[in-house]
Formats: C-alpha cells, sequence, structure tokens
C-alpha cells in the first residue's frame, strides 16, 4: 500500500466523521425546534402512497396483448411473489439491518463512509432502504442538501411507525427505478431477464440491486465495463454476508454473463401497428373514455394498468393483409388500404394503411387508411340513397347521356366545366345509370337532390369521431357542395367510405366506427363498455333500395369484372378519380363493410401506364376501381365470411307509385305536347300542326329516338320549378320530378324536330 495514501485516507475518514456529525445535529434539530414550538405547530402526517403506475395492456377479440402503452415501465407485485433468495440478495447490497432498524441506521451509514473510503469506489449505501422510499414518496425534487438529509431521516422514522416493514419493502421494490425504463423489481426482471419476477435467482436478484446506485452509469447494456465491476463488488458484498463462499464469488465476478440485450416476456413481445397506432391516437385525442382532459386522458393510459379489450380481430387482420399483397410491389410507391367494420355494430374489425410501419422512412407512419382522398364514382352510393331518401323510386327516371355542364369553382372564380360520359342512358336508378356509374345522371341526380342535401347526409352517413360536421379543417378537408361532386372531387377516407357503407347496408341504422369494447380498470372493476344504439341516419326504405340498386354494380356493373361470382349477396360502388389518381371499391355485406383504397400515398399521381400493373393485370397498367381494388375487396372479404352464415337483406318495397321523371331544373325544361307526336308522348290529332322532318336522334324519356322521319311536333314551355333551396336539409323533402308523360329537353338545346311555342295557340 502507498504510504502517501495513509494520510490522504485518515484525512478523508476524519472529514465523513465531521459530515457524520453535521448530519445527526442536522437530523435532530427539527425534532428539538418541534418540540420548542409544539404549543403552535401541529404534528407532520404523511401522506398515503399514490397509486403505483402500471403499464396498460391492449387485448384483441381473441385476447392476444396487441399493445403495451407506458410511460415508465412499471408492473406491480406483491412481497410474497419474490423469492426469499433474492430479497436476501437484494437486502446484503442495499441495507443489511433493514429488518433491526428503525429508518434511520447511524452505524451502517459510518459503516459505509468508511468502507466507501477504504475502497477504491462506493460498495455500499448510505441510506436505508426506508430512507430511499421517503425520498421518492414525499421529497422528489428536494436539492440533495443537508436540509433534504435531515427531512429523509425525519420522514423515514415517521414512516416505519405507520407501515410495515413488509409494506415499505413492497413498496420499494414496486417503485425502484433500475435503468431502461424498468421501475419496480418485476420491470427489471422483464428488461435485463426476459422473466417474471418469481423465476429469479438469487444472483440474478443481486446484480438487480447493483444497479440501483446508478442505474445509467451500471448500465449493462450500454456501459458493460462499469456494470461487471460493480457486480465484482456485489458479488464481495454476497461473500461477507455468507450468501456465497469467496471462491463462488470470484467466479461469478469473472465468468457469470452479464444482460447484453434488453428483452422482453414473450406474452408482451409487441410492435405498433396501424391498428394500435389509431387507438391510441383515439383514446387520447379523439374521445372522452378515458377522462374529459388530455393530461387525465394520458395520465390513465400510460400509468393506469387498464386492460383495454378491442374490436380488432386478428384473422380479419391477416385476411387484410393478405389482400394487400395482391398490389404488386411498384417503384413508384403505388400502395393500397383497407378498413373493415361491422356492419350492424361498426365496431372497427381489420385495418391496414400500407405495406407496413416503417419509422425509419419520412411517410412511414403515415396510415392512409385514415388520410382523406378524393373519391372518384364511389360517393355516388351517398348520392343515390340521399335521392331515394328524397321520395325516389328504383323506378324512377333520370337522364345519363352526356355532353353536361355544370359549373366549376376549382380555380377560384365560376367557370363551366363540360363532362362527357359515353356510358351514359336515359333509364332508371336502379339500372345501367348507377351500374355503369353515369358521371352526368348523377351529376344531374345530386342537383336534384340539392348539394347541400348531399354534404349533409355524407356527413351523417358516415360520422364518426374522425370525420363530423364543424371539425376542424386542419383535422379533417370539409366536405363541400362542389359541382362535380359526383365525380369526387370532395375527400374521404377508407375509414370514413366504410363508415358510411355501414349504415346503408346496415338498413340505415349508422352506428359510429370504434376500436374499444371494453376496459376493465386495474383493481379488476369494469370501468367502461361499449354501448351505441346507433342513429337512424336513412329510412330503412331508402336503405334498402340503396342497396338493391349497388348490388347490380357487383352482378352486371362496373365491379363484375372481377366480382361477378362473389360466393354471397354483396353490394358495393367502384370509384376512380380523374386521370386514375384514386381508385377505390367500397362494399359489403350484411355482417361486414369494407373499404379499399389504392393510389400514391404522396400525392395525386396517375395511375397509368405502371409497368408492374401492366405485367399483372394487362390494360396497360391503367387503374380502375375495378381493378386492383375490387380484386383486393373481394379476397378479404371471401376470406373474412368462410365461417360466416350466408346472410342477405330483406327485399325493398315495391315502388308505390308511377315512374317518375327526375330533372334539374334550370338546365332541363319541361314542356307540354300542343301538337304532332313525340315519341313517348301522347299524339294529338291537329292536322294544321303536323308536318313531316327528318329528325336526327334526340334523347327523350324512354331512350333515344332513331333517325327516322318523324311529324314536327309543337310545344309549350310549363314552370319547370327550382332546385332544393339551400336552407331546406330536411332529407325526405321531394325533389324536382315530373311525371314521365311530360316533355323534358335540354334548355340549352331544342330537339330539330320541336317547335317550343312562346304560349298556347
Amino acid at each position: 500500500m502507498d504510504r502517501l495514501a495513509w494520510p490522504l485516507r485518515f484525512a478523508a475518514t476524519i472529514a465523513a466523521g465531521a459530515l457524520l456529525l453535521t448530519g445527526v445535529t442536522l437530523g435532530v434539530a427539527p425534532r428539538l425546534w418541534g418540540l420548542a414550538n409544539a404549543h403552535e405547530e401541529t404534528a407532520v402526517v404523511l401522506p398515503e402512497f399514490q397509486p403505483l403506475s402500471q403499464r396498460t395492456i391492449v387485448y384483441d377479440t381473441a385476447n392476444n396483448v396487441i399493445a403495451v402503452f407506458e410511460r415508465e415501465n412499471s408492473q406491480p407485485i406483491s412481497l410474497d411473489q419474490v423469492p426469499a433468495g433474492v430479497i436476501d440478495a437484494l437486502l446484503a447490497v442495499e441495507d443489511t439491518a433493514y429488518w433491526s432498524h428503525h429508518g434511520v441506521n447511524l452505524r451502517g451509514f459510518f459503516r459505509a463512509m468508511l468502507s466507501n473510503f477504504a475502497s477504491e469506489g462506493p460498495t455500499q449505501g448510505a441510506s436505508t432502504i426506508t430512507q430511499q422510499v421517503v425520498k421518492n414518496e414525499f421529497l422528489a425534487g428536494l436539492p440533495r442538501d443537508g436540509r433534504s438529509k435531515a427531512l429523509q431521516a425525519h420522514y423515514a422514522t415517521m414512516l416505519e411507525k405507520t407501515k410495515t416493514k413488509e409494506e415499505i419493502l413492497e413498496r420499494y421494490l414496486n417503485t425502484v427505478f433500475f435503468g431502461n425504463n424498468a421501475y419496480g423489481l418485476q420491470a427489471a426482471a422483464e428488461v435485463y431477464f426476459g422473466k417474471g419476477v418469481e423465476q429469479l435467482t438469487m444472483i440474478e436478484g443481486a446484480f438487480l440491486a447493483g444497479l440501483v446506485r446508478s442505474p445509467s452509469g451500471y448500465d449493462p447494456i450500454n456501459n458493460p465495463e462499469p456494470s461487471r465491476r460493480r457486480f465484482a463488488q456485489v458479488t464481495e458484498r454476497l461473500a461477507k454476508v455468507g450468501l456465497v463462499t469467496e471462491d463462488e464469488a470470484a467466479d461469478l465476478a469473472e465468468n457469470w454473463p452479464i444482460p447484453a440485450r434488453v428483452r422482453t416476456i414473450a406474452t408482451f413481445s409487441t410492435k405498433p401497428t396501424y391498428y394500435t397506432v389509431a387507438l391510441r391516437d383515439y383514446l387520447l385525442n379523439r374521445s372522452n373514455i378515458l377522462g374529459a382532459t388530455e393530461q387525465e386522458r394520458a395520465n390513465l393510459l400510460y400509468r393506469g394498468g387498464l386492460r383495454i379489450h378491442t374490436t380488432f380481430d386478428p384473422a380479419l387482420q391477416e385476411a387484410a393483409e393478405r389482400a394487400r399483397d395482391i398490389l404488386p410491389g411498384n417503384r413508384q410507391g403505388f400502395d393500397a388500404a383497407l378498413v373493415s367494420v361491422d356492419t350492424t355494430s361498426g365496431a372497427i374489425r381489420a385495418m391496414v394503411g400500407g405495406r407496413g410501419l416503417r419509422p425509419d422512412e419520412p411517410s412511414g407512419e403515415v396510415n392512409m387508411a385514415l388520410v382523406p382522398r378524393q373519391t372518384g364514382s364511389a360517393i355516388k352510393a351517398f348520392i343515390l340513397a340521399a335521392a331515394y331518401q328524397a321520395g325516389a323510386e328504383t323506378n324512377d327516371i333520370i337522364n345519363g347521356p352526356g355532353p353536361c355542364t355544370v359549373p366549376d369553382f376549382s380555380d377560384g372564380r365560376p367557370t363551366t366545366k363540360t363532362v362527357v360520359n359515353a356510358t351514359g342512358n336515359i333509364g332508371p336508378l336502379n339500372g345501367k345509370n348507377t351500374w355503369s356509374s353515369s358521371d352526368c345522371g348523377f351529376i344531374r341526380l345530386s342537383y336534384a337532390v340539392g348539394l347541400h342535401r348531399v354534404v349533409d347526409s355524407t356527413y351523417r352517413f358516415a360520422r364518426s369521431a374522425y370525420f363530423f360536421q364543424g371539425q376542424s379543417t386542419k383535422d379533417h378537408e370539409p366536405f363541400l357542395p362542389l359541382p362535380l361532386t359526383a365525380t369526387g372531387n370532395n375527400a374521404l377516407s377508407a375509414l370514413d367510405m366504410a363508415a358510411g357503407m355501414q349504415t346503408i347496408l346496415n338498413q340505415g341504422l349508422h352506428h359510429d366506427p370504434y376500436f374499444v369494447q371494453f376496459i376493465d380498470a386495474a383493481d379488476g372493476t369494469r370501468f367502461y363498455s361499449h354501448e351505441d344504439p346507433g342513429v337512424q341516419a336513412l329510412d330503412a326504405a331508402a336503405a334498402l333500395k340503396t342497396t338493391e340498386s349497388l348490388r347490380g354494380v357487383i352482378r352486371a356493373g362496373t365491379g363484375a369484372r372481377n366480382l361477378r361470382n362473389f360466393s354471397r349477396p354483396a353490394a358495393g360502388k367502384t370509384g376512380t378519380q380523374f386521370e386514375n389518381t384514386n381508385a377505390w371499391f367500397v362494399g359489403g355485406t350484411p355482417q361486414l363493410s369494407t373499404a379499399v383504397w389504392v393510389g400514391d400515398p404522396n400525392g395525386y399521381t396517375p395511375m397509368n401506364g405502371i409497368p408492374e400493373f401492366a405485367a399483372e393485370m394487362g390494360r396497360n397498367g391503367k387503374v380502375q376501381g375495378a381493378d386492383y381494388p375490387s380484386r383486393i375487396w373481394g379476397a378479404y372479404m371471401e376470406a373474412a365470411h368462410v365461417n360466416l352464415p350466408v346472410v342477405d337483406w330483406p327485399p325493398p318495397t315495391p315502388p308505390v307509385r308511377r315512374p317518375a321523371r327526375i330533372y334539374v331544373p334550370g338546365e332541363e325544361c319541361l314542356a307540354r305536347l300542343v301538337s304532332g307526336t313525340l315519341p313517348g308522348v301522347t299524339t294529338t290529332t291537329d292536322p294544321d300542326a303536323v308536318t313531316t322532318t327528318t329528325a336526327p336522334p334526340v334523347t327523350v324519356p324512354g331512350g333515344t329516338a332513331p333517325t327516322t322521319t318523324v311529324p314536327r311536333a309543337v310545344v309549350v314551355q310549363v314552370t319547370s320549378g327550382t332546385l332544393v333551396p339551400d336552407n331546406v336539409l330536411d332529407p325526405r323533402a321531394p325533389m324536382p320530378s315530373i311525371d314521365t308523360k311530360t316533355f323534358v329537353y335540354s334548355c340549352a338545346f331544342v330537339p330539330p324536330n320541336v317547335v317550343v311555342a312562346k304560349k298556347t295557340p
């Protein structure tokens, strides 16, 4: 031993004694002061321990753990769960005299000071376990000075008079910090050894006890060499108290494998998914299930020890992910999203937001299942439902052929937008206008219903915590009464579309889509149960008529290309946005309502001429709603229904009146035949009014007249009425319609064989 070191150590020991004397004086002083002022001060009463922080565990419908939410990894245990050897080792390292002292161990304090000065580094702690509990529970945040040490000693003696040794030790084992976000012995057992506390060995317990002095400094994962040295000190201590022999201590110090990585118990090995990330956001920011304020909600979610049972179905999620993979990988980054909800309740059963969460990429956390995108013609399902709600019948006539012109405000000022649709025809709603997705037909239908009522209906059909009237524009793009609403210029998310389809397919009874079925509190009591009787957002009769019309889309319309052989009753609607930038299929059965979107998550990129798509499906790689969205929807829905019974909707009620001609006042004019003949209109017998002309094809009620020699007809205009006023939101208020005997023609173009008289001759 270096002779020069002895004077220094002796001086240090004297200094330590002085510090001890100072500490004792400071510890006694508050009591003496209290006695001197007992006549004017009330006794200090320690508060009860705060509830322990506990992790919240999230389960799917099969009781699998799918998420763990915790701010600090804290997993409370009872003292009797801890093996006796582990307790012995921990007390040997941290507080040998724990069972005999009364909160403060003066001899231990002095001995620890001498031992630490006589060694190369600190080996024994100066605070008892009781003092450490006091420091963490009652004095956290106070500066570490003489006053705090005095209060610590004072409160420790008080605590030992109000709590048993077992209660104090249990509190310590549940709150002491071991590093790597592990608070308490159970969390430390999992993080460092991947096991429960009951499985810890004495040596493992001793190793964990050695971390308490400096959890970050002795962290075995990030600082393995200091951790190894600290463990050597711990094994020496175990040998001194007789828990191991000196030879065993030496061997452990040299060869025992210290933990090299953070572990988890297999039961709780979870990774974030689109669903669990959305669930967390829903609980913290979009509902008050966990409390009125954000702070309340966060505290309960991260520290409340809740057991959250969700609507998430693992079998359906697996089927959804397999279906999503139908879309080939591609250099442009086009992706697919899917949301499936229970038709009868709104429960969210599956959610695919893309290829998978990729935190290492800038856009990796974007959940396209929740991102609004233009809907293309898929929105026509909601327009059709609004029309039936306003009194339309399935055999009512709408004029589908193009061209049709509507005002367009896309550049901030009114201009004229011409829409051409070669597939349109004049005919009933439950027919080719719906099945072939006639743009002009549905543009006219949306104006007849009233764009403002289409907006109101869409909000009612698709309402959720993510989409509702009056919400911030930063949270969701508003759904506006745009002239081209029927072609999908508004943006909705896959969740919005699935929610709206759920309303239609559930006979008009809307349920907000939801994540949580029930929640149990940490003590096992039921904290929350989902209850939602639903809102009749659409009359059942109107919903069944809409469903019947949308069934034709799958049987004979735009969806038939890939869904004609779907195995059970189903209804749906394709959607393709301008230049194929977004493609959709939205539909379902009486059991599940599902929306599928395909597009570029980073922008509105045309899906034309995509090499990977062309090689797989042909069509020059041009993606429409009838292509990949329909295929993905069909593959998922077939798999999702394997174990479900075949269920059908009841048939809609037959029309209660003769067919009517739905028209748009201002764009379409009405006239009464005075003389002559018109196909589909009563023929007059007035010979003076009849002349023979050769007329080109003319669109009239009942179809397109062929080029032929027809008599000239004279008509007189009749009042055509007005559109439904903007201040009328009653969804049942009738829209403009007339009997099919009335001549309806374009106000901007009079057929060449027709003469419009200024007044009745």
